[in-house]
Formats: C-alpha cells, sequence, structure tokens
C-alpha cells in the first residue's frame, strides 16, 4: 500500500513547474503523488514523469476536474468536450506512468437539481454510453478509471456505493472500478466499513480525508472499523489525502472553505500521514491509536455531515 497527496493542497492550477513540491512530498514521507489535471495544456507529461522518477515518487492517479463543459449527462457538445478531455488525460496518464484516471467521470462538479424518473434515466443511459467509450479506449493503454460518488451538494447523480455500483456493472468493463472517498461517505453513507466492504474487489482507489477536510486522523471518524473493512476486503492500492485550504484561492472558493482548517497547511500532509502509517502499520495498533472510547460501537462511524467541499 502506498501512501499519496493530491496537490490540491498547495496549488491549482498544476503545471509543469510544480514539480518543485515534489523533493517536499518525498521529504515528508509520500510514496505516491496525485495529479488533478485541469487543463491537458498545462503539463509536459515527459518532464512530469522525470521529475517524478528523479524524486522516487509515483504518480498515483490523475484526478479529473469536470467543470463547466464537461458533462457526459449534459448536451451533445458537453459530452463531446468530456470525453475529448477524459481522453487526454489517459494519454498523458500513460506517458507518466499512470495506472488511473479517477474522480466524477461523469457529469460537472455542482450540477444539483430535483430531476424526476425520466430524466434521472436519461442521465444514467447518457454516462453509462460515454464509459463505455471511454473504457476500452483506456484499456488500450493499460489505464483503469475509477469512478467517484460525491456528496449530495456537489452532485444529484452519484452519491452512494450503491449507486456507483450500478453504474460499474451497467458499464461492464473490467478497468471500471470504484473510489471512495471518506469526506463524502460521512455524508451519505450509513457506515463506512459497511460501504467499503460492499464495494469490495472492485475498490480502486481510496482518499483519506478529515470530516472537515482537514488532517485524517484529527477529526471525528473512526478510523479503525475503515482501516480493517480496507484490510479485510483486500486493498492494497493508493490511499490519498485530498484535503483543502484557504491557501489556494480558487480550490478554497470551489470547496466552501471559509476558515482556516489547521493551523498551517503543511501539518495537513504531515500529520496526516503519521497518522495514516500509524493507523494502518497492524490492525491491532490502528484500533488502538483511533477507538475513541471502549464502549463505543466499532462499526458505526461518529461522525456528523459536515458542509459541501467540492472535488
Amino acid at each position: 500500500m502506498r501512501f499519496g497527496i493530491n496537490t490540491f493542497l498547495f496549488t491549482s492550477p498544476f503545471l509543469t513547474e510544480s514539480v518543485s513540491l515534489f523533493p517536499k512530498f518525498k521529504k515528508w514521507g509520500f510514496d505516491s503523488i496525485e495529479i488533478p489535471i485541469e487543463d491537458p495544456s498545462h503539463i509536459d507529461p515527459a518532464k512530469v514523469r522525470t521529475a517524478l522518477e528523479k524524486n522516487g515518487l509515483a504518480c498515483g492517479s490523475i484526478c479529473a476536474a469536470m467543470g463547466p463543459g464537461r458533462d457526459f449527462r449534459g448536451t451533445e457538445e458537453e459530452q463531446k468536450t468530456a470525453m475529448t478531455y477524459c481522453k487526454a488525460l489517459v494519454d498523458q496518464a500513460a506517458v507518466i506512468g499512470c495506472p488511473r484516471i479517477i474522480g466524477p467521470l461523469y457529469s460537472v462538479v455542482g450540477l444539483t437539481g430535483a430531476h424526476d424518473d425520466e430524466a434521472k434515466k436519461a442521465h444514467f443511459d447518457s454516462v453509462v454510453k460515454n464509459l463505455k467509450e471511454l473504457a476500452p479506449y483506456a484499456a488500450s493503454k493499460g489505464i483503469e478509471l475509477c469512478i467517484e460518488p460525491l456528496n449530495r451538494f456537489e452532485t444529484d447523480f452519484l452519491n452512494t456505493v450503491d449507486q456507483g455500483l450500478k453504474l460499474i456493472k451497467a458499464v461492464g468493463a473490467k478497468n471500471v472500478k470504484l473510489h471512495l472517498d471518506t469526506f463524502h461517505m460521512n455524508i451519505e453513507e450509513k457506515s463506512q466499513p459497511a460501504a467499503i466492504r460492499k464495494a469490495g474487489k472492485l475498490l480502486g482507489h481510496f482518499h483519506a480525508c478529515g470530516t472537515d477536510r482537514g488532517t485524517p486522523g484529527n477529526d471525528s471518524l473512526q478510523w479503525a472499523p475503515i482501516v480493517e473493512a480496507l484490510k479485510e476486503i483486500g486493498y492494497d492500492d493508493d490511499v490519498v489525502i485530498e484535503s483543502f485550504t484557504t491557501d489556494v484561492k480558487v480550490i478554497a472558493r470551489a470547496a466552501a472553505i471559509w476558515r482556516k482548517i489547521e493551523p498551517k497547511r503543511d501539518d495537513i500532509a504531515v500529520k496526516g500521514l503519521e497518522n495514516l502509517k500509524r493507523f494502518f502499520a497492524k490492525e491491532e495498533s490502528a484500533v488502538a491509536v483511533s477507538k475513541p472510547a471502549a464502549s463505543a460501537p466499532a462499526a458505526k462511524p461518529a461522525a456528523k455531515a459536515t458542509k459541501k467541499a467540492a472535488r
């Protein structure tokens, strides 16, 4: 298992010169980097790969930025724009040596509404049609697509593991898997460990985030049952910290971060990584560290829903 950091914590957009962050990530002890590519023109993937290799790091995932105009359930033009963008990410992932594209690979983030059953079916069919085109293109280059349910404030299309599994089944491609995020699950799932177990072998990517988008482990989640569930299903891929702060203004606005979550931005990465390494060291120590009280039920997360945050 590798521990990674999403670069949105430090910069937006990620540009070729943003590889200057890599030595710091390596020094802190991260194994992998998650790079959100807001526009494929922003990076030279060959140079990014060289910088990763120089610093002994891997790009474990490229995060799709499904912004305005990129929508597999939108107009014909929006679907075409989304497909062009996603295929470009696949091409760049292949050059970088990144094994997966992750995120809400179905619709523009922020599109919400009380759609009737007919509209919901049309949206679902449209997303399935597009993913059935994108999946074999990605497979031809050895790339997985990991679909992320978001919370209700960011999308009305895909909020839960059940909905994600339904979509994956409809697409029917071996390289299409599920991407789960503790922040979103904290709002939408009755039990995070149960959701993880339900995903099982179809879990292809995992975000470990604080319930306030701050430091994982410095929050209200019961991390021991989450770690135990991941171990039970045999998850051994990247666990990535995806947190946001007021330091990166454009992301702070998008994620509704209106206050300092932690005293220092670096603390989210450094202390978060320390916590994750401790939690995952072995099941017994993780339980000892993160179980809040002996009388607390081991399989039910204690956290309450927090405010909206964008991908």
